[in-house]
């Protein structure tokens, strides 16, 4: 084909595609969406789980270092850690609004900046009050990093590509939250301060966001994508919302109820060994990986309302399992059957969202996902507590959510038979 007779916009945008700049203009004057622009939204996406995993294996340190000369701070050690998951569930709806109102690209690039200083600022500070403020407005910022990377995969990808990026997205989060589990605990080695400074390495990521990324709010012709036109509205959109949100936030209560409780039922059974604990962990974050990587299997073979059943019949099982082992064989089969059941959660809950909002509202309603996600994570640990509460023990505490899940899995029964999968 001879280049000459190629209309010159045409050529042009030939050219651009294929090395993935972001001002490539298909035939319909969109811009084209390719592997680099993927690489950072998924890079950026995985910065939520760099939050807390970095962190946690230098609690002991960090107490260590606060506590004998405050015994009154001893609260707030724990907080280091899960702080940023309450400040995420607070500030996403926020997030979504920004990301509406003033653009996703903007956003993501402050927003990224502000968590590579506030991450890393720990590391020369000598209060534990000033380093969990630090740590809230982390929280912050991962809200609008994780809420407009997100938005942005609904935004430049449609069909079956919005599908194998949703994915990716979930798998890169915990391949990422694997490696700098180890990482954190190996700078943690020789001081408490050395992973606060890995957090400075996402500020590289800022050059490549204003490089490769644009604003689909004012590109042309985004605002009507293919299967964007379809979006309910009004009312109809509004119990897609609530169905996504309590999804994914009763999901996660159920989800991470096994990583949490993990070390005391390890020694409930007589197991004190650290590494063992970890392999377990790691077990139970592998399945969750196995579970991402087969849900578009899943997905396709028996359509995403009955993976919802599916999801929670998996995350009843081991909840179950997990509440009734006695070996650590036992222990291994629980958190494989539960992670693998977590792992089909929340790309199965985003995508009908993802599909439904248009895009003046998706940022807002992506936004409000992510909130509900982290309100789950953050409310596992105090709904254990309540079990406890009201049944004295552990273990039947973990049943009674057992119990609840398997409802909520037997509720979505009907609607899996009666419904057609629209996403």
């Amino acid at each position: 084909m001879k280049t000459s007779r190629c209309p010159p916009a045409a050529a042009s945008g030939a050219t651009l595609t294929t090395t993935t700049a972001p001002r490539a203009l298909a035939t319909a004057g969109r811009p084209q969406p390719g592997a680099s622009q993927g690489a950072v939204l998924l890079l950026g996406s995985s910065l939520t789980i760099m939050g807390a995993v970095m962190i946690a294996p230098i609690l002991p340190k960090l107490a260590a270092e606060f506590v004998p000369a405050n015994p009154a701070a001893a609260g707030l050690v724990p907080l280091v850690a899960t702080g940023p998951a309450l400040a995420i569930a607070l500030c996403a709806p926020l997030a979504g609004w920004l990301a509406d109102r003033v653009g996703r690209k903007m956003l993501l690039l402050l927003a990224t900046l502000v968590y590579g200083i506030v991450g890393a600022a720990p590391a020369l500070l000598n209060d534990l009050g000033a380093i969990l403020a630090c740590r809230l407005v982390l929280g912050a910022a991962e809200a609008c990093v994780m809420t407009c990377c997100t938005t942005l995969i609904g935004d430049y990808w449609q069909g079956d590509m919005r599908v194998r990026y949703v994915n990716r997205q979930v798998v890169t989060i915990g391949i990422v939250g694997t490696a700098l589990f180890v990482i954190g605990g190996a700078a943690g080695e020789h001081s408490w301060r050395y992973p606060f400074y890995l957090y400075l390495l996402p500020v590289l990521l800022v050059p490549a966001i204003a490089a490769l990324l644009w604003e689909p709010l004012r590109a042309p012709q985004t605002a009507q994508a293919a299967d964007d036109t379809a979006a309910p509205a009004g009312g109809k959109l509004a119990p897609t919302l609530a169905v996504g949100y309590l999804l994914v936030c009763i999901g996660m209560i159920g989800s991470f109820v096994v990583p949490v409780q993990m070390p005391q039922l390890m020694i409930d059974i007589g197991e004190r060994s650290s590494t063992m604990i970890g392999i377990a962990s790691g077990v139970g974050l592998l399945a969750t990986l196995g579970g991402s990587i087969a849900w578009p299997l899943l997905r396709d073979g028996i359509g995403r309302r009955f993976v919802n059943v599916v999801l929670l019949a998996l995350l009843a099982t081991g909840l179950s399992l997990f509440a009734h082992a006695h070996t650590v064989t036992a222990v291994l089969v629980a958190v494989t059957i539960h992670g693998f059941g977590g792992g089909l959660l929340v790309p199965n809950a985003i995508l009908p969202l993802m599909r439904k909002l248009p895009l003046s509202m998706r940022g807002r309603g992506l936004g409000g996902f992510t909130s509900a996600l982290y309100l789950g994570q953050f409310a596992s640990p105090l709904v254990v507590l309540a079990g406890m509460g009201a049944f004295g023990r552990l273990r039947p505490a973990i049943v009674a959510i057992a119990i609840g899940a398997a409802l909520v899995a037997a509720l979505w029964i009907p609607a899996a038979l009666r419904l057609r999968d629209d996403a």
